[in-house]
C-alpha cells in the first residue's frame, strides 16, 4: 500500500474556520465555531485522502527566527480574538480523540515543520497532501506534494501542483518565494519592493527567473521607476525573499514514523462531540461507522410470534406500531414489536389484531407502554377499534422538547443524537418515495424489534435530560396528555359540506373568468396570467411600470413587488386578486375535496406536535390552520365546515390578544399590566401613548398604526419592518417604536434582557420551560444575528401562548368528560378552539369554555376569551 502523508497547517485552518462560521457555542457557553469548522475539514480529509500518516502543525509562539532578520515580521496582525484562543485547547483534545499527531517547535512556524516533513517524505517516496489557508505553502508543490488551499468556506479547496502553478502564474513552485520577495505579503508584513505589484513581479520573474538574477540584471529591466525601486530597495527584496522561504531542514525531534495514522478512537470522539454539542456530526460518524462495519448492528435475540401468550405481555414494555404512510389514517399497520423484560417479539399484524389478549393489554391503562410517536400509534389502532392507553413515554416528543430544531424523522435519527447506532434508518429498510416497500418478514421483524429495543434503551437517558432541563413536567403534564387529545380530534375529523364546496368552486371559477377578461382588457391583449415571464413583459415593457427587481429568468412579479406597484396601475390589484382567488380554488376548494373521506364526508387533518420551534401546533392533510380569512372569499371557505350531527352547532372560542397579555406578564410592565387589568382596549391605549392624545381623540388610523406597533413589538420588529407594514418612513416608524418603549419601559427592558440571556445561555425558554436554541445569536453576520435576536424576543411570548392553549385543551377535554357532555374539540387554530356541540349544551358551554380557557394558567393579567357559535364554522364568529 502506498504511503500517504497529510500535513495540516493547524493555525491557518483554525483561523479560517473561526471567521467562516458564525460564533457558535455549546450549552455551557464555550465557543465552538473554529473547532466545528476544523472538524468538518478533518472528516473530509480522512474520507477523501485516507492517509496512512498525518500531522497537524501549529505555530509555537509569536516570535520566530525570522524576527531576528526583520523585527516587524507579522507585525500588522491583530490580536487573536479570545473567542478563538479558548478553542485551541479543544482543538488539541479533538486531535487526541482522532489519534492524530500534532506538533509545534519553538522559534519556528507551522510552515517550517510542514516544509521539513515534506522534504523527508519526498525522499521516502510518500505521496504528500498539504492543507492550509495560506498560499505561501504553494512553494512546496512538487511531483510528490500537492498543496490544497482553502477557499471562501472551510471545506472547499483549490489544489496546487507544479502544473497548476505554471498554468496560473507561469512560474515554478520555487519561484513563488521570489514572487513574495518582490511583491511582499501584507498578511505577514513582508515588505517586498515598493511599487512592485503582482503583475510587475510576474513579468520580471518570467524574464529573469529569480530575485537575485533580477538584481544582477537591473540594466536590462524596462521601466525607469521599477528599476529605481529595485535599485533603491535591493536589501528589502532579498530580506523579503528570505522571510517568505519555508525551511526544509528545521531541527524537528519527530520522524515520519511518528505521524503514522491508524484511525480514531470512536468512544473519545463521540464523547467530545457530545460535550461540544456537535449532534449533526455525531450522526455522520455514527452513519459512517454503520456503513463501514455492519457488525456495529449488534446481534439481537427475538422471536416471531404466531400466538400471543400472557407471559409475553408485561406491566411495562416498549411498543412499535408500524404504519409507513405519512397520512396514517386507515393506512395499513405492517407489524408490531415488543421489547420487555421477558424478551423481544415481532408480532405480525393479523396475529396482533386477532388476539383479544393483546387488545386487552393495549387498552389497559395500568400496562405502561413506551413508544415513538404516540399519536400515530393511537390513531392507527383507533381506526381498528382498539383504544390504546397507558403510554407513559414518547421518544419523539421527548427528543423534540430537548431540541426542537433537531431531526426527529425516525427512531434512528433520534437515537444517533445519543450515539446509539443499533437501529437502522427506516429509509435503509423500506426505501424512499415511490420505491418504498415492505421487505420480507425476517427483515421487517428484525427492524421493528431493533426499534423497540432502542426506545427501551434510550428512555431513561431522555428522561434524565428532560429533568435536567426542568422539562419533565412539560413532557408528562402537557405534551403527553395532549397526544391523546389530538389523536381523538384527528379520529373524529371535521364534517365537510361537499355540495357547498362544489358550489364555491363554481363561483370562484366564474369570478376568475371575469377577472381574466378584465385583466386582458387592461393589458390590451391575452396572455398567461400565471406565467411570471409573460406577466413581466406586460407590466414592465408594454405598460412601462417601474421594474422593482429582476431575477435570473427576468422581471420579478412576486407578491411584494406587485403590492408596491398597485398604486401605478389598476391591473396590478386585479392580478393580485386573481392570484388569491386561484389559490383559494386550487388549495382550499379542490384541495379539501381531495382529502375529504368518501365514507364519512369528513376531513381528518394531522396535527404536527413535534415540528415548530415555538411549540405551536401545525396541521397537514389538509392544513386547516392557514385558510386565508383576510379575503371574504377565503372566510367563506369556512362555510363548508359543519357539525357532524343533526341539531348540533359549531362553537368557537379564542383568546383575545393572548400574546400581548403574555408580554405584559413576562415583561412585568406596570403600564401594560394596568391597561389589561382595567380591560382597556390595548390598541387604543397604545395609540394614546404614542400620539399623546386622549381616548376620544384616537382615530381609526391611529388605532391601526398602534395595533401594528403592538404586534410588531411582540415579533421584535425593526423600524424598517414597521415602516413597510404601515407604508411610512423609517424615521416615523423609529419614532413610534421609541414612544412605545417610553410608554412601556418594562417591555424595553425585557427585550434587552432576553437578548443578553440568550447570548449567555444559547437558548430562551417559555413560561413552562419549553426551549429554543439560538446558535446565531452571537453571529458576526448582522442579518443572522438580528434574526436570532428577534427570535429571542418573540419565542418566550409566542411559545408561552402555545403552551397556554395546549393546557386549555387538556383542561377542557377533562372538564367535558367530567360534566358528561357530548361536545367535543374538533380543531385548534392558533389561539382558537373549535368544538361541535348539541344545541342543548350551548348554554353550558358558554360558561364552561371561557372559564377553563381563562384559568389555564395564572398570569399577572387576566386572560380573556371570546366565543361564538353557529351552524357553520363561518357563522361561529
Amino acid at each position: 500500500m502506498k504511503k500517504k502523508l497529510v500535513l495540516v497547517d493547524g493555525n491557518s485552518i483554525a483561523y479560517r474556520a473561526f471567521f467562516a462560521l458564525p460564533l457558535l457555542h455549546n450549552d455551557k457557553g464555550v465557543h465552538t465555531n473554529a473547532i466545528y469548522g476544523f472538524t468538518m475539514m478533518l472528516m473530509k480529509i480522512l474520507a477523501e485522502e485516507q492517509p496512512t500518516h498525518m500531522l497537524v502543525a501549529f505555530d509555537a509562539g509569536k516570535t520566530t527566527f525570522r524576527h531576528e532578520t526583520f523585527e516587524e515580521y507579522k507585525g500588522g496582525r491583530q490580536k487573536t480574538p479570545p473567542e478563538l484562543s479558548e478553542q485551541f485547547p479543544l482543538l488539541r483534545k479533538l486531535l487526541e480523540a482522532y489519534q492524530i499527531r500534532s506538533y509545534e517547535l519553538d522559534n519556528y512556524e507551522a510552515d517550517d515543520i510542514i516544509g521539513t516533513l515534506c522534504a523527508e517524505a519526498e525522499k521516502e517516496g510518500f505521496e504528500v497532501k498539504v492543507i492550509s489557508g495560506d498560499r505561501d505553502l504553494t512553494q512546496l508543490a512538487s511531483e510528490y506534494v500537492t498543496v490544497d488551499i482553502t477557499k471562501k468556506g472551510i471545506t472547499d479547496v483549490e489544489s496546487y501542483t507544479p502544473q497548476t502553478i505554471l498554468e496560473k502564474y507561469g512560474l515554478t513552485p520555487k519561484q513563488i518565494i521570489d514572487l513574495k520577495g518582490l511583491m511582499g505579503d501584507a498578511s505577514d508584513n513582508i515588505p517586498g519592493v515598493p511599487g512592485v505589484g503582482e503583475k510587475t513581479a510576474l513579468k520580471l520573474l518570467k524574464e529573469f527567473g529569480t530575485v537575485e538574477q533580477i538584481l544582477e540584471s537591473l540594466e536590462k529591466v524596462n521601466g525607469k521607476k521599477v528599476k529605481e525601486n529595485l535599485e533603491q530597495h535591493r536589501d528589502l527584496a532579498l530580506i523579503s525573499k528570505q522571510l517568505a522561504t519555508i525551511l526544509r531542514d528545521a531541527p524537528l525531534d519527530i520522524t515520519l514514523e511518528d505521524t503514522k495514522y491508524e484511525g480514531y478512537d470512536l468512544d473519545k470522539v463521540t464523547a467530545l462531540f457530545k460535550e461540544l454539542g456537535f449532534n449533526s456530526l455525531l450522526g455522520k460518524i455514527a452513519a459512517k461507522e454503520q456503513e463501514e462495519e455492519t457488525a456495529d448492528l449488534a446481534t439481537i435475540q427475538y422471536a416471531i410470534v404466531r400466538e400471543i401468550t400472557d407471559s409475553m405481555l408485561t406491566d411495562e414494555a416498549s411498543l412499535v406500531v408500524e404504519v409507513l404512510e405519512a397520512n396514517y389514517h386507515k393506512a395499513p399497520i405492517v407489524g408490531f414489536a415488543l421489547a420487555n423484560k421477558k424478551g423481544n417479539f415481532f408480532i405480525p399484524t393479523d396475529v396482533a389484531l386477532s388476539s383479544s389478549l393483546f387488545k386487552q393489554w393495549l387498552e389497559d391503562e395500568r400496562k405502561k407502554k413506551s413508544v415513538f410517536d404516540a399519536k400515530r400509534a393511537i390513531v392507527a389502532l383507533k381506526w381498528r377499534g382498539v383504544e390504546m392507553k397507558g403510554i407513559d413515554f414518547d421518544l419523539l416528543i421527548a427528543s423534540y422538547l430537548l431540541n426542537p430544531s433537531q431531526s426527529t424523522e425516525d427512531i434512528a435519527s433520534v437515537a444517533k443524537t445519543k450515539q446509539y447506532t443499533n437501529v437502522q434508518p427506516d429509509e435503509a429498510v423500506y426505501g424512499k418515495g415511490a420505491k418504498q416497500k415492505v421487505p420480507d418478514e425476517q427483515t421487517l421483524a428484525e427492524h421493528l424489534v431493533r426499534k423497540a429495543i432502542a426506545i427501551r434503551a434510550l428512555k431513561q437517558e431522555f428522561i434524565a435530560d428532560l429533568k435536567e432541563n426542568e422539562q419533565y413536567s412539560l413532557f408528562t403534564e402537557l405534551e403527553l396528555p395532549l397526544t391523546v387529545i389530538l389523536a381523538e380530534m384527528e379520529f373524529i375529523g371535521v364534517k365537510v359540506d361537499v355540495q357547498r364546496l362544489n358550489d364555491m368552486g363554481k363561483e370562484l371559477h366564474e369570478q376568475l373568468k371575469a377577472l381574466e377578461q378584465e385583466i386582458y382588457q387592461l393589458a390590451g391583449q391575452e396572455f398567461n396570467i400565471n406565467s411570471p415571464k409573460q406577466l413581466g413583459v406586460i407590466l414592465f415593457e408594454k405598460l412601462q411600470l417601474p421594474a422593482m427587481k429582476k431575477t435570473k429568468t427576468g422581471y420579478s412579479t412576486s407578491a411584494d413587488v406587485l403590492e408596491k406597484l398597485a398604486p401605478h396601475h389598476e391591473i396590478v390589484e386585479k392580478i393580485l386578486h386573481y392570484r388569491q382567488l386561484g389559490k383559494l380554488q386550487s388549495t382550499y376548494v379542490e384541495g379539501l375535496l381531495k382529502v375529504t373521506h368518501p365514507d364519512t364526508n369528513k376531513v381528518h387533518t394531522i396535527f404536527n406536535q413535534a415540528l415548530t420551534q415555538t411549540g405551536r401546533l401545525s396541521s397537514t392533510e389538509p392544513n386547516l390552520q392557514n385558510i386565508p380569512i383576510r379575503l371574504e372569499e377565503g372566510r367563506k371557505i369556512r362555510q363548508a365546515f359543519v357539525p357532524s350531527e343533526p341539531d348540533w352547532v359549531i362553537f368557537a372560542a379564542d383568546y383575545s390578544q393572548i400574546e400581548l397579555r403574555v408580554l405584559a406578564h413576562i415583561a412585568n410592565d406596570e403600564n401594560l399590566i394596568e391597561a389589561f387589568r382595567n380591560d382597556l382596549d390595548i390598541h387604543t391605549k397604545t395609540a394614546m401613548d404614542i400620539f399623546h392624545v386622549s381616548a376620544e381623540e384616537v382615530t381609526p388610523q391611529m388605532r391601526r398604526q398602534a395595533k401594528a406597533v403592538n404586534f410588531g413589538i411582540v415579533y421584535g420588529i425593526s423600524d424598517y419592518g414597521l415602516s413597510q407594514n404601515l407604508n411610512i418612513s423609517r424615521k416615523e416608524a423609529a419614532q413610534f417604536i421609541g414612544r412605545y418603549f417610553a410608554s412601556f419601559p418594562g417591555v424595553k427592558q425585557y427585550m434587552e434582557d432576553i437578548v443578553q440571556q440568550a447570548k449567555q445561555k444559547g437558548y430562551v425558554t417559555t413560561l413552562l420551560h419549553r426551549r429554543r436554541y439560538l446558535p446565531d445569536i452571537t453571529s458576526r453576520n448582522f442579518n443572522l444575528r438580528s434574526f436570532a435576536e428577534r427570535t429571542a424576543m418573540n419565542t418566550p411570548i409566542q411559545g408561552s401562548a402555545a403552551d397556554i392553549i395546549k393546557k386549555a385543551m387538556i383542561d377542557l377535554a377533562d372538564r367535558l368528560k367530567k360534566e358528561q357532555l357530548q361536545a367535543r374539540i374538533l380543531l385548534q387554530v392558533h389561539d382558537e378552539l373549535i368544538l361541535e356541540t348539541p344545541k342543548a349544551e350551548v348554554e353550558r358551554l358558554t360558561k364552561i369554555v371561557p372559564e377553563v380557557m381563562e384559568n389555564a394558567i395564572e398570569l399577572r393579567v387576566p386572560l380573556k376569551v371570546d366565543y361564538h357559535f353557529g351552524s357553520t364554522w363561518y357563522d361561529a364568529k
